[in-house]
């Protein structure tokens, strides 16, 4: 693994709970990541990502590391194609924390494999998905960031 990073921080208006089940229920991440996050949130337990078409394509998965509601979840994050290779899967950690009247989301994606494009990727898409996040939590409407 690199020592590289990605680190994004966004501020939302809204409570801790709410921005927990935005990340969470796959109900909520269709509407403004257009794919659902599925999980039963347990330490141990897998998760994906999946489309939220009829196909139902599982884009990325990973293992459930770390748990505590409304203000910390940590995530193995890797490709569906090399799921079971534990070696090729970076590490996401998502912090919640409430700053006056509001939330500050910080996402941290560390122990990306040398020579990956996810290192690319996620400089793309995490700035698009937590924009979009950021706008439907406040407004109600998701940007559609994916056009």
């Amino acid at each position: 693994m690199s020592n590289e990073k990605f680190v994004y921080t966004t501020y939302i208006a809204a409570t801790p709970e709410k921005v927990w089940k935005a990340l969470v229920q796959g109900e909520l991440t269709r509407q403004y990541w257009k794919h659902e996050n599925v999980s039963d949130w347990k330490p141990g337990s897998r998760w994906e990502h999946v489309t939220a078409d009829d196909k139902r394509a599982v884009r990325l998965a990973g293992k459930v590391i770390e748990v505590v509601p409304n203000k910390r979840l940590v995530l193995t994050w890797g490709d569906a194609a090399h799921a079971q290779d534990d070696a090729r899967h970076s590490r996401v950690a998502m912090e919640i924390e409430t700053v006056g009247d509001m939330v500050r989301l910080t996402v941290t994606h560390s122990e990306l494999a040398p020579g990956s494009d996810m290192a690319g990727k996620i400089a793309n898409g995490w700035p698009r998905v937590l924009s979009s996040l950021k706008s439907f939590l406040e407004t109600g409407r998701p940007l559609d960031t994916w056009a």
